[in-house]
């Protein structure tokens, strides 16, 4: 539910934001050699929900639980011709990691993620005042300062997984704009708790959605 209404007074703030741009005076053009960089807030919103295993390859009945979260971010985006552009995020999030099951609810582990996203743009319209794109592109996702909880030990993989991207920059006047933005990106990590004692490959397969305001140089 919070979610849901974060992104719905974010897509609220920037309609409102560029209908009264829309008499403000001209904004700068973009092209290529434009760098946009975006200041942003950014949820990493997962999607887990996976079986955890015995070492044998055994349900348990239990399952893989990921939370959520929200923290400012940093977007540099580049255009290398006119309607093309190289978007790279910068940001951490904080994510607790649950088994749930009949009975159970207990956290098991508590990391920080660095999930640098590359993407290559496409912007169709970048001069309009509403300029839409798509993109993909890859990300990694690098777990760090784990902290174990009540008694367990995890240890999770890092690695790459591949993303898409789609938003829109409302263009303001003179350098500004407002950014809204999702990509969704699929990857998957092996968790390993208590030594092998229980494991689980997990989907995380986040959305990354964000609200920013940036500049153009």
């Amino acid at each position: 539910m919070k979610t849901s209404v974060a992104l719905l007074a974010a897509a609220s703030v920037l309609c409102m934001a560029g209908a009264a741009s829309a008499q403000a005076q001209p904004s700068d053009p973009v092209g290529k050699g434009t760098l946009i960089v975006t200041a942003r807030m950014t949820g990493v919103l997962t999607s887990a929900d996976d079986a955890i295993v015995d070492a044998s390859g055994a349900a348990s009945g239990l399952n893989v639980d990921v939370s959520d979260d929200w923290m400012p971010t940093l977007g540099f985006t580049y255009f290398v011709s006119d309607h093309w552009a190289i978007e790279g995020i910068l940001g951490a999030t904080q994510h607790e990691v649950k088994a749930k099951g009949a009975g159970t609810d207990v956290a098991v582990h508590e990391t920080w993620v660095l999930p640098p996203i590359v993407t290559a743009q496409y912007r169709p319209t970048p001069n309009n005042r509403i300029s839409p794109y798509v993109g993909a592109g890859v990300s990694y996702m690098a777990f760090f300062e784990g902290k174990d909880k009540n008694g367990f030990t995890v240890d999770i993989d890092d690695g790459f997984g591949v993303a898409l991207q789609a938003g829109a920059d409302i263009n303001l006047s003179g350098p500004w704009t407002l950014n809204l933005d999702a990509k969704k990106v699929w990857f998957d990590t092996d968790a390993s708790i208590n030594g092998g004692t229980l494991k689980t490959n997990v989907s995380l397969d986040p959305w990354v959605v964000s609200l920013g305001v940036g500049r153009k140089f």
